[in-house]
């Protein structure tokens, strides 16, 4: 039990690597959410026009299919 204990405490050593700083957290928390209100910007207009395009190969591929076509 010991030894998994170890393998696990030192396994997770280098993932701390992935953690800012305390001083530079709040740096780190503002670029991130300028980043995200910058891309839902795009994403709330791209969007509609994903749904349309997916609608529209969707429609052609199911609607508009030839009866005597075999598979």
């Amino acid at each position: 039990m010991l030894e998994l204990a170890l393998a696990v405490a030192f396994s997770s050593v280098p993932l701390t690597l992935y953690v800012p700083p305390i001083r530079s957290f709040t740096l780190f928390v503002q670029s991130l959410q300028g980043f995200l209100s910058n891309s839902t910007l795009y994403a709330l207009r791209a969007y509609p026009r994903l749904r349309l395009a997916a609608s529209r190969i969707f429609n052609f591929l199911f609607l508009h299919r030839n009866p005597n076509r075999t598979r």
